[in-house]
């Protein structure tokens, strides 16, 4: 496993938070009539299943709604949020219109993919003045075959009628997979002409400010054996595919719910120790290392160091050994013997011709085949000299006559002379 270990300033110019409860809460208010109780909670941040600090998870909005006091009859929702993860923002959603208090919906700056359709989900959305909306299609990381990748496509295409029955219910039947296609961006005014929000208004905070922190965080993240190790640690923490996470954190996790609405005291190394333990013993044994005492960081570090130094070692070199009946020779030497040898195969493929034009110019003479048929023989006699020489000897002698029927040396000859020829098989003489 890689260990990754860098720091990054994440919370401003402030110290960070020790607890969840510290920037994520509910902040309970007098009812302005004066029965019941108003909670404001604000979503400003990504919406992702991580939690702690890395976003806003389901188990965080969860926690807080646990906590809330009977007597809440109405919960302000804030939002600020670019988005993230589907079904973090419809367990978000269900969880907030499951209270029995009724949900306010207020764009404080930008409701983006996932936390549009919270906000268009709500009793009543409110934008607030120069806020946008932005809705889009669902995506997500996926990889396989052909068959997996039209098969992830589809469940994107039902992921996406899921959303579209909320803004449906919100705006009412639309043109929804072009303008999801499109990515449609809309002015606070142009969302509620539009139909996913009821008004434009500025609703008074009722909460307490953000608390901030800005000293350099360290950030611990194990990857699984053979991933990459990645550019961006907050890139990493929004990675979210279809079928299963690429990474797990070993961050501390989403504090215990607060009994109560204000921030919980509590021991960062009490809630840590447990977790750190249970991965160190995991670290530990797939390294091997089960005999270490985990109570000194000494020995581990020092057992660690050997598992390294053993596995970046230069290995030996092996020794090139020949194997029984094997003979070596020299690259000049083996040049010449192959050259010799294409020599001697030419050498043998001319007297092969040679041979096999002696038994067809022998049949001819001997009358067995015609001249005519000469190539057609020393094919056959490439083919099989075995078997067509045996033909050859097979056939009769003298069946075709070969004798000169006459000859004349002279152009000039006479056509009464060339008839005499072929009558008498001799030239006329004259007296």
């Amino acid at each position: 496993m890689t260990q990754l270990t860098q720091e990054r300033r994440y919370w401003g110019s402030m110290t960070p938070p020790k607890t969840k409860a510290e920037f994520f809460n509910a902040v309970t208010t007098p009812s302005p009539t004066g029965e019941g109780k108003v909670a404001t909670i604000r979503l400003y941040g990504p919406i992702d299943s991580w939690g702690g600090f890395w976003g806003v998870s389901a188990k965080d909005v969860g926690a807080v709604l646990d906590a809330l006091p009977d007597s809440v009859e109405q919960i302000v929702l804030r939002i600020n949020s670019p988005g993230g993860e589907i079904f973090e923002g419809l367990a978000i959603l269900n969880m907030l219109r499951a209270h029995k208090a009724s949900l306010l919906a207020v764009v404080d700056g930008l409701a983006g993919s996932s936390a549009s359709f919270i906000a268009a989900g709500a009793d009543e959305t409110v934008m607030s003045p120069g806020t946008q909306m932005v809705i889009h299609s669902p995506s997500g990381f996926t990889w396989g075959n052909a068959v997996q990748l039209r098969k992830d496509a589809d469940v994107l295409d039902t992921l996406e009628k899921g959303i579209v029955e909320i803004y449906t219910a919100k705006a009412g039947k639309k043109d929804w997979a072009t303008l999801l296609a499109a990515e449609t961006w809309m002015t606070s005014q142009e969302a509620v002409d539009f139909g996913l929000a009821d008004r434009v208004a500025v609703i008074p905070d009722a909460g307490e400010t953000v608390t901030a922190g800005d000293q350099p965080q360290e950030i611990v993240v194990v990857l699984p054996e053979g991933a990459d190790e990645p550019d961006d640690l907050v890139g990493l923490a929004r990675i979210t595919p279809i079928r299963e996470r690429a990474v797990a954190s070993t961050l501390t996790p989403t504090p215990k719910p607060p009994s109560s609405i204000e921030p919980e005291e509590t021991n960062p190394k009490e809630d840590a120790t447990m977790a750190d333990n249970n991965t160190l013993a995991a670290v530990l044994d797939r390294l091997g290392l089960t005999d270490v005492d985990t109570s000194d960081d000494a020995a581990i570090l020092a057992a660690v160091d050997g598992v390294i130094e053993q596995a970046t070692a230069p290995a030996a070199p092996v020794a090139a050994t020949v194997p029984e009946g094997t003979t070596l020779i020299d690259s000049e030497v083996l040049a010449t013997l192959q050259s010799d040898a294409a020599a001697g195969r030419e050498a043998r493929d001319e007297q092969d011709r040679s041979r096999r034009e002696g038994v067809v110019s022998d049949a001819i003479k001997e009358g067995r085949i015609a001249p005519a048929a000469r190539q057609s023989w020393l094919d056959m006699l490439a083919k099989d000299e075995t078997a067509t020489t045996a033909l050859i000897g097979s056939l009769a002698k003298n069946a075709i006559n070969v004798e000169e029927v006459g000859r004349s040396d002279s152009p000039e000859q006479s056509e009464e002379d060339r008839a005499y020829v072929a009558l008498f098989g001799a030239e006329k003489k004259e007296a």
